[in-house]
């Protein structure tokens, strides 16, 4: 039987592969999986340069997929898996969608939501960072420093 750690560390494995697709479609590589009961309900990747639009996040495509699959513009039984912390206009999004939970791994030092002293996410949502943050962060370091090179 799986813990709730194990399916914790599954589905951010599974974030983390939509953000290998990310990269290798060219994009920074940031994944997102949305759950409901335990099932996967969404997936997505970052896609702002393939569908040239800086909205393209994976927590916005998978937001909008998770809400089609469900019928429903409120996410309450739903947990998000993201491989790197949610932005702003992200973490808005997730709070108007009133997601029951957050779970995100690499901090994202400059332009996540949490470096803001505000309440940004929906009075009900939980939020847990910090999930295979090492896996999480690798990627997004790695792909920096092919760029840079």
């Amino acid at each position: 039987m799986l813990t709730d750690k194990s399916l914790d560390d599954y589905f951010m494995k599974q974030a983390i592969m939509q953000a290998q697709t990310a990269e290798e479609n060219g994009e920074v590589p940031v994944g997102a999986i949305i759950v409901c009961q335990n099932t996967i309900i969404a997936k997505a990747h970052n896609q702002t340069e393939q569908l040239k639009d800086v909205t393209a996040h994976a927590e916005m495509i998978s937001i909008t997929s998770a809400a089609n699959y469900l019928n429903s513009k409120y996410l309450h039984d739903c947990t998000i898996y993201v491989t790197l912390e949610p932005c702003l206009m992200c973490a808005s999004a997730l709070a108007w969608a009133q997601i029951g939970r957050v779970v995100f791994g690499a901090a994202d030092l400059k332009k996540g939501f949490k470096n803001h002293d505000i309440q940004i996410l929906h009075p009900k949502t939980t939020c847990e960072n910090g999930l295979l943050e090492k896996e999480c962060g690798q990627i997004l370091t790695e792909f920096f420093r092919k760029k840079r090179n």
